[in-house]
Formats: C-alpha cells, structure tokens, sequence
C-alpha cells in the first residue's frame, strides 16, 4: 500500500480528522469547573498519567486473583494455587511473577456492579457510569451513541485541555467492535467528537506498525509545514471575524492537527521499534506484550490516560475452555507484560507517577458451566463480584483490599463500584472533586459520582 501524504492545506486537516486523530465535528458547549487541589485526599494530584490495562470479556475471579482452593471443584475450578509475598495470599499458579512482585499491587477482590452485559458493563467500567438502553430497547441495542456518558479521557481532555501536541487519551491496540455492534464507553459522547481520545488501530507486534496520521509525505520537512501554516492563516483569516460555530470548531481542529504534526513527542513515542530487541522481548513478543510497551512509551510521552486493551473483543469471555484458553494463552502474556511493565516503571521513577489499574468489565460466575452443544467447561459472566489490580502514584502495594465469600460470588465486606474507581482515578490525577460537566439537556453531572477507594493509600482495608 502507498504511504499516504498529509499537506496541510484544509483538505490536508480534514483528512487527518477523518483517521480518528481529530475529530471535525462541532463540540457540545458546555461548562466546567477547576481542577485543583482543594480537597487534600490521599492521592490527590499525585497522578501524572493512569494506564488502564482492559482485559476485555471479564476475566475469572477464581481463577486469577481470589482463588478458593478449598471450595467444591465445581466451584474452584481446574488450577492450584502458588503463594505470594502477602503472607497467607495466594494466586492462581500461572500467574508466578505476579505472585513473586505482589509487593507492587494492591488486590481489590470487592469490585461489583449490577451489569451482566458485555455492551453495559464496558460503558460502566470506562464511565464509572450506566449507559443509557434506548426507549423500548433491550441490553443488547446499548451499542454506542453520542448520548453515552464520555470516558475518562474524554473527560479529562474537557476539563483539562490541551494545547502542546500530546493528547489527553490514548487506546490501543483496537476498538471494541463485535460485528454490527460497537461497544460503549469508548468515546466522548455526548461532549462530542472533539473530546474523542486517540484510538490506535494496529498490531504493535507486526514489523509494519507505525502511526501513519504522523507522518508527513516525503520531501515533506517541519520548515515547510510551519510555511504552509503560516499561508493558511492568512488566507483564512477573514473566518476569524466571523462568529460562526462551525469556523470556530474547523479552527480548533487545525490547530490540533498542526500541533501533533509539528511536535515530535508523539511521533517519537509510537516507534516501538527504537525499542532494543531484548526489551521487546520481556514484554512478549505478542499483541498484548507489545501493546504494553507502546502503553509505556505513551505514558513517557506524557499522555495522562493510556487504554491498553487485552486482544481483541471479548477475549477474555471464557464461556468455552475457560482453564485451557487461561492457562496457554491469556494468563502468561499478562503475566509476562505486567512485570516488565512495572520493572520499566520503577526503573525510571515513573511508578510514582502513574497510576495502573488492571480490570475487566467483570468476573465470572463461581460455578463451572456448559454451553448448550459445547463439550469444553466455561464460566458465565459474574458482575456481583470480581477483582482488580492497582499500582503506582502512592497507592501502597503489597496489599488485598475486600474479601469475598467462600466461592467468591459476593462481597462479604465493603464492595467497591466503578464509580468508586472513576472517582479515584480523577481524584489521583487531581481533578477537582466538585467538577461537573453538562449532557445536551443541559443536566449537570458530577465528574467525581463514587468515593475514593481510600484503603489503596491507607493500607487499612474498610
């Protein structure tokens, strides 16, 4: 395929629009409030950047991170369990690196919402909110619209804008598109494609990756660029004097396009091939290992919110071969990227700045199942209780927050919601905590709706 080339005339800025790097459409006016400290909860602002790693689907509960070695084996499942540096915790046995570096993390084994769905249960889990079903609809047509309420990113790029080139969310390495259906909570909703976070479409694991919306056409420089902005602004200059919303909107977005073109902070982070082999190698040479690392890169380039997804959709939806499809597959590539992720971070100071949080959008059920026509044993999706990982920015590691009953289906102490972990991460970055933004009725809507999970920093579980 010919690699495409990118002047930046009008026609130049529109095309990079249309790649999903900027939107073109016009934004929803809406207020907003400050974003400092007022508060002093602990955590507050000691977050630079959150890097949220997705394990699409909903991973087992029981078969990673509360395991019930005990409980009946229709319950516990196919794996044993290995001990970790927590005195008296254990981990399920394919997940030893983890195990031996859970002086890093601190395990929530409480986390619960009321969503079973797939479609829902993303919107909640990227929101901390529900998502809107259509007037006579069912679960199953909650795909996304622009009424949804925006992601975190989307969210932050709204409260906090940017103007030096480096977006305020990045997500890779895919969309979550399940044939006709796109999932929710992935962009900005009802604020608009405006707010739409950067999504990467591509395999950082293939020899071919690279951002091609950053990329300038040959014989193209950085000098001519900065000539050719210079002309368009004279010729455009009449648009200024004309309050229009849409010249407004089609200025912003030339901006935004000029400032990524014209700064080589992002354009330097997506060469994950600058990376030395043996680095490439600790994280994995697979979608998801290198999906991480271009996720740290992304995190070195300053983006505050970086989504790393793990596969593609529903890859963690274990209905069928739950045990094999863990055990060969999805439990040592996460293993195996979340070590050396945590090993680069550390070694570069920046875990004290960087906020992880490991979920997905549920667990599953604390019974073993069967597909009607399947011969190979599975999980259900479980959203009553399941269990997450979270690290960095002053949360103290070495530590499990919650406990759940004897098969590990509810809660038998305080649950925490993902409006809990949205208020947390906006509180890590330092988002004022009285913030709100406006939905097209003109509704306020606090951006912080849950509590801080205040154990992650107090060590003293609720």
């Amino acid at each position: 395929m010919p690699r495409p080339s990118y002047d930046l005339d009008r026609r130049g800025f529109l095309r990079i629009g249309t790649t999903g790097v900027v939107g073109c459409t016009l934004p929803l006016q809406a207020s907003r409030a400050g974003s400092t400290n007022v508060d002093g909860s602990s955590g507050h602002g000691k977050a630079k950047s959150v890097l949220i790693v997705l394990l699409s689907g909903g991973p087992s509960q029981l078969d990673t991170l509360d395991p019930k070695p005990d409980a009946p084996a229709e319950v516990r499942g196919e794996f044993s369990t290995i001990g970790t540096t927590i005195s008296g915790v254990k981990v399920c046995e394919h997940l030893p690196r983890l195990a031996q570096q859970t002086d890093r993390w601190a395990i929530v084994r409480t986390l619960a919402h009321r969503e079973h769905n797939h479609l829902l249960a993303t919107h909640v889990a990227l929101t901390g909110r529900p998502g809107p079903v259509p007037k006579g609809g069912s679960d199953l047509d909650r795909v996304e619209s622009r009424g949804d309420f925006p992601n975190y990113a989307a969210a932050l790029e709204f409260v906090r804008p940017r103007q030096d080139g480096v977006p305020s969310g990045v997500s890779l390495p895919n969309y979550l598109i399940e044939g006709p259906l796109t999932w929710p909570g992935q962009h900005s909703g009802f604020l608009g494609p405006k707010y739409d976070p950067w999504q990467i479409q591509g395999d950082p694991n293939e020899p071919s990756f690279r951002m091609e919306a950053l990329s300038l056409r040959e014989g193209m420089t950085i000098d001519r660029v900065h000539a050719r902005r210079s002309i368009l602004e004279q010729l455009s200059g009449h648009a200024a004097k004309i309050s229009n919303p849409s010249s407004i909107a089609f200025k912003d977005q030339q901006q935004a396009a000029y400032n990524l073109l014209t700064s080589g902070t992002m354009t330097s982070a997506f060469e994950i091939a600058r990376e030395p082999d043996a680095t490439r190698d600790r994280y994995g040479r697979n979608k998801f290992g290198q999906s991480l690392l271009l996720a740290r890169r992304m995190v070195e380039a300053g983006v505050p919110i970086v989504q790393a997804t793990m596969g593609i959709v529903q890859t963690w939806d274990t209905h069928v071969d739950n045990w094999g499809r863990l055990k060969n597959t999805l439990l040592p590539q996460l293993d195996q990227g979340l070590a050396a992720l945590t090993d680069d971070l550390i070694a570069t100071g920046l875990m004290d700045q960087t906020m992880l949080v490991v979920m997905g959008e549920f667990g599953r059920t604390p019974t073993v199942s069967k597909l009607p026509g399947e011969s190979i044993p599975g999980r259900d999706h479980w959203a009553h209780a399941y269990s997450g990982l979270f690290a960095g920015a002053g949360i103290q590691g070495g530590q499990v927050i919650g406990q759940t009953d004897d098969k590990a289906a509810y809660p038998i102490s305080n649950p925490w919601s993902p409006a809990d972990i949205c208020s947390t991460i906006f509180n890590g970055l330092g988002v004022h905590q009285e913030t709100t933004i406006v939905d097209p009725l003109q509704r306020p809507h606090p951006l912080i709706n849950g509590s801080v999970i205040s154990p992650l920093y107090t060590g003293r579980d609720a």
